[in-house]
């Protein structure tokens, strides 16, 4: 939760003391301070490329604004702030209490009686804000801080007055996609009924552990919210008329905020007597920790000169619907809830970069951890693609834009405008990109581009009748000389899913090979991987309940076989994150699965009654996360135990989601923080390298692992 202040971080700001970093991201570092009076809060500073931007100073006004109209009891009080400072800052109270969404996945769905209270109370929060004609639109269960006395509303960054859509334009994010109104996912005005539609959201969610329209790609969800019914399963039965009535698709029809609270309260006792036991442990909990902590910096990273901890390199563009929040009070209020996580996972001793990424020399950090060898920031919080590699470039997916660096000191090369990350892809010696007009007659074009210049090296590809502009196509993989995607056939429309079909292209000749209908109409990614001539493909189910993978014959596009596995996590799957060899695909889940490429049947299975990670496999053996124990090492051919991670001592939470990276020496495993370093000959942790990186590659030399994170890329000597 608190990481290290680091060699370069003030000692103070105006009055305050700083104790810890709570985070740091695109936007500034937010700090963990206390007052000359002993008053502990969350200051937030701004990075000083944005201080510049008159526009983002106009918002950051605002958003203490729209934090002060709603005051110290619904949310995170403004303590003190300077927007006119050469580096701006604000000071917020430092909230006692878990994220909404922490506290569901602490202890399971919330009773009633807590949906209740919680409910009542955020419908008073939201009155309050409207009656100063300022709507929230993204209220979401991040964005909700439980206390012991009542929710607090956080991350004003989008928050505006009723009517006036000027500064959302300039670049602050509209929304996110599982909890907008349908008119706001139409880009039509959001009103104070938007928030009381995404309010029962947050209840759905509260009440079930789900949110009402389910989860998936943005276009997935959008259309969702637009035009299907909510999911209310799991609903406690008295509050699903009001929360389906909250959920109209006319705003006219919502009920008002003072209708929610008179439904909603009971009227009996504090608001702290509705909370589960748990909940209220992990409060006092994190009560505690405050007052434990210890202070301490971080010593300079050898031979480097002492630099403001400011980037200078541009903000990546949002994409409109894609993004949530962002903002300044949603990270300074959150002092104890999701930014905190977040930002500590990132590598407590790290410099945000200047333009570009920061070589770093690989001294050792005092657990043994090597010191990245380059660090660069990093805007990708939807964790789009895994990092691509051609050559000796590693490229890396920003919201709208895609990044190339050199993979042995992280110098920028070059970088390219995308409509959508998944738009790009590569066959190991250069990228391909894709993109079509937004209007006219529909069209995918296909650029080659030289991995350390970005220029176009081939013909443009232009396939007439497949839509190429943003959510159209996905670029899944290429590999020698031909390219497969997944494309909609004709204009986009509200149920193109329908139209969506696998390609091949001809990338020496410029012509399709062949096309072949996609039978799934959800529009999460999918994961593919080459094996010989079978194009694996994974998808989550349309339910989201199971995980579908089948096998195409690359020649033709004919499917071979297709199998669906129970698997609700899948829907956590990222792009790369196939694991397969030339007999077998190995998945994860309630246990590890290995399916036999010849007709995917199961070959083998191992474990039961547990959770087991993202595998990978080398060397005839599979390495996957099992939760609860750490690494778990069994034999590719028939699943056999061969070896698990010894007790180190040190306390580490795997991290199922994101897949190990095998070394000679270490299997570097992810955990909730970075990666542990598992030595293969004596079992056990020997170092954790911190970092927020979710997605590995390793380089062509095997000499780095590559890591992407949501706020960060770096570079770790491969051992």
């Amino acid at each position: 939760m608190l990481s290290p202040l680091t060699h370069d971080d003030p000692a103070a700001v105006a009055t305050y003391r700083l104790l810890a970093r709570l985070g740091s991201g695109g936007m500034g570092t937010v700090y963990l301070a206390r007052t000359p009076g002993g008053r502990t809060v969350a200051l937030k500073t701004v990075h000083a490329r944005l201080a510049t931007d008159p526009a983002f100073r106009s918002r950051f006004r605002l958003e203490t604004d729209a934090a002060r109209i709603i005051g110290a009891r619904h949310g995170a009080a403004v303590v003190d702030a300077d927007p006119l400072a050469e580096t701006p800052w604000l000071a917020t109270e430092y909230v006692l209490g878990p994220p909404l969404d922490d506290a569901v996945t602490l202890g399971g769905p919330l009773p009633e009686p807590t949906v209740r209270a919680l409910g009542a109370a955020l419908a008073g929060a939201l009155a309050q804000l409207h009656s100063s004609d300022v709507v929230h639109r993204d209220l979401k269960p991040s964005n909700v801080l439980v206390t012991a006395y009542g929710p607090k509303i956080i991350d004003f960054g989008i928050a505006r007055a009723a009517g006036d859509d000027h500064l959302t334009r300039t670049g602050a994010a509209a929304g996110t996609p599982a909890f907008m109104s349908p008119e706001q996912a139409s880009g039509e005005e959001h009103t104070a009924a938007g928030d009381v539609f995404a309010l029962a959201g947050v209840l759905v969610f509260a009440a079930t552990g789900h949110g009402p329209f389910g989860t998936g790609s943005p276009a997935d969800l959008l259309y969702r919210v637009r035009y299907a019914e909510p999911d209310l399963t799991g609903v406690p039965e008295a509050l699903v008329p009001l929360l389906t009535a909250c959920l109209s698709k006319d705003p006219s029809s919502r009920p008002t905020t003072a209708t929610l609270t008179e439904h909603l309260h009971d009227g009996h006792g504090d608001f702290a007597d509705h909370l589960p036991p748990l909940l209220l442990a992990d409060i006092a909990r994190r009560a505690t920790d405050v007052w434990l902590h210890s202070p301490r910096r971080l010593p300079a990273p050898a031979e480097s000169a002492t630099t403001a901890t400011v980037p200078s390199a541009p903000v990546s563009r949002r994409r409109a619907l894609v993004l949530g929040g962002g903002s300044l009070l949603g990270l300074a209020g959150a002092g104890a809830g999701m930014w905190a996580w977040a930002g500590s996972r990132g590598d407590a001793g790290s410099n945000p970069p200047a333009a570009g990424p920061t070589a770093i020399p690989a001294t050792t950090a005092s657990d043994g951890a090597p010191r990245a060898l380059w660090r660069g920031e990093h805007l990708d919080r939807e964790e789009s693609i895994t990092p691509l590699l051609a050559g000796d470039v590693v490229g890396f997916a920003e919201t709208v834009s895609f990044r190339a660096l050199d993979t042995r000191n992280g110098t920028e090369l070059w970088t390219d405008s995308l409509p959508e990350p998944y738009q790009i892809t590569t066959d190991g010696t250069r990228f391909y990109a894709s993109d079509g007009p937004g209007d006219g007659p529909p069209v995918l074009r296909i650029r080659t581009l030289a991995p350390r210049t970005g220029k176009e090296t081939a013909p443009l590809i232009e396939l007439k009748g497949f839509e190429g502009s943003q959510f159209g196509t996905s670029l899944l993989a290429a590999s020698g000389g031909r390219l497969f995607a997944a494309s909609l056939v004709g204009r986009q429309t509200d149920d193109s899913e329908r139209g969506r079909h696998l390609l091949a292209v001809d990338l020496r000749t410029g012509k399709e090979i062949w096309r072949q209908p996609l039978t799934s109409h959800n529009a999460r990614p999918l994961l593919s991987r080459l094996v010989g001539d079978l194009l694996v493909l994974g998808r989550n189910s349309d339910d989201l309940e199971s995980f579908d993978l089948q096998a195409r014959d690359v020649r033709t596009g004919r499917r071979l076989w297709q199998r669906s596995l129970p698997l609700k996590d899948s829907i956590y799957f990222r792009p790369g994150q196939l694991a397969t060899d030339e007999r077998h695909v190995y998945l994860g889940g309630d246990r590890l699965r290995a399916l036999r490429l010849a007709d995917g049947a199961v070959a083998w299975e191992h474990g039961t009654g547990s959770a087991f990670g993202m595998p990978a496999v080398s060397g005839g053996l599979v390495h996957a996360n099992e939760a609860g124990r750490g690494l778990v090492v069994v034999s590719a051919d028939k699943g056999a135990a061969r070896w698990e991670e010894a007790p180190s001592g040190r306390s580490l939470s795997p991290d199922l989601h994101s897949v190990p990276v095998v070394g000679t020496k270490y299997v570097y495993v992810p955990v909730l923080g970075g990666l542990s370093a598992v030595d293969r000959t004596t079992h056990r942790s020997d170092f954790v390298f911190p970092t927020d990186a979710t997605r590995y590659v390793v380089d062509g030399a095997r000499a780095r692992i590559l890591g992407a994170g949501p706020s960060s890329v770096v570079a770790v000597p491969l051992a």
